[in-house]
């Protein structure tokens, strides 16, 4: 290459696995690919909705493929990704909210962080009470 040419195009660094040479990009990654996880859930929610839409039959067909070996496989691998990325963003709540403050003092990022764990234990159990209710 000449030396023109090569004032032309200048220096460009490489960007192949710029992630994986620091912890933190790692975690970052890791935790922005959980969210086609969400997606995916969305997906099959969505594909649910249509088929109960779709009549009785079109509900009794989307029951009975969540019932295949490959989709409990495919919601297992789904709920671990869901773990992973609720645990980010309840470690990125504290982070992200406003300061608070109780009695004068600052509510630690600890504090904050159970709390959102424990709202989703309390939210999970009250979904599961409900339709454990309604299936009997």
């Amino acid at each position: 290459m000449n030396h023109k040419a090569s004032l032309r195009t200048g220096y460009v660094r490489p960007m192949q696995g710029w992630w994986r040479r620091d912890p933190f990009f790692v975690r970052y990654m890791i935790r922005e690919a959980t969210a086609i996880a969400v997606l995916v859930y969305a997906v099959v929610l969505a594909v649910g909705v249509i088929r109960l839409a779709q009549g009785e039959a079109g509900w009794n067909g989307w029951l009975a493929a969540l019932r295949s070996p490959g989709a409990i496989l495919l919601h297992l691998v789904l709920l671990v990704s869901m773990v992973v990325h609720a645990h980010s963003w309840f470690e990125i709540m504290p982070k992200t909210m406003p300061m608070m403050f109780i009695g004068g003092e600052r509510v630690a990022q600890a504090t904050i962080t159970r709390t959102g764990w424990v709202a989703a234990a309390v939210a999970t159990v009250v979904v599961v009470a409900i339709a454990w209710w309604l299936k009997s």
